[in-house]
């Protein structure tokens, strides 16, 4: 969705699954588990976090390897992708989705809060109070955006 002006709109902020970081930006975090909301714009960039390749989307996307319940695969191209996710959401609609939608994409959102200027010990409580309660669901989960 574009504006008059051609930039891309934001998500609306009172939308299910959007978190807004301190600085404004608004990102969606998901669950693929869950139907799409077709009513709901769709993305102009997701990071799907996922053990094995997600399933094809009609906007830019990446996938970053993830297996349920633990830590990227490769914690360099996580930092490099979650950075670009948190970049392009200071004008893109931004996704961020997992299976269920609350460990993966907590921790990765939890990520986006760190770089976004929440500090790394008080970012999980941030994405638990605005985004989903159970966010970042294990020990290593937390303490991964704590050293983030």
């Amino acid at each position: 969705m574009t504006g008059s002006n051609g930039v891309v709109k934001g998500w609306d902020e009172h939308a299910p699954g959007v978190l807004r970081l301190p600085s404004g930006r608004l990102v969606r975090g998901r669950g693929l588990r869950h139907p799409l909301d077709t009513a709901a714009p769709t993305p102009s960039y997701g990071v799907y976090l996922l053990g094995g390749r997600p399933p094809e989307v009609a906007w830019e996307a990446r996938w970053l390897r993830w297996p349920d319940f633990r830590l990227p695969a490769d914690r360099t191209e996580a930092r490099e992708v979650l950075t670009e996710a948190w970049r392009r959401s200071a004008g893109e609609r931004v996704e961020i989705a997992c299976g269920g939608g609350r460990g993966r994409t907590g921790t990765a959102l939890a990520c986006l809060a760190v770089l976004d200027g929440v500090p790394a010990r008080e970012a999980v409580a941030y994405v638990r109070k605005h985004y989903h309660r159970r966010a970042v669901e294990t020990p290593w989960q937390r303490r991964y955006v704590r050293r983030f």
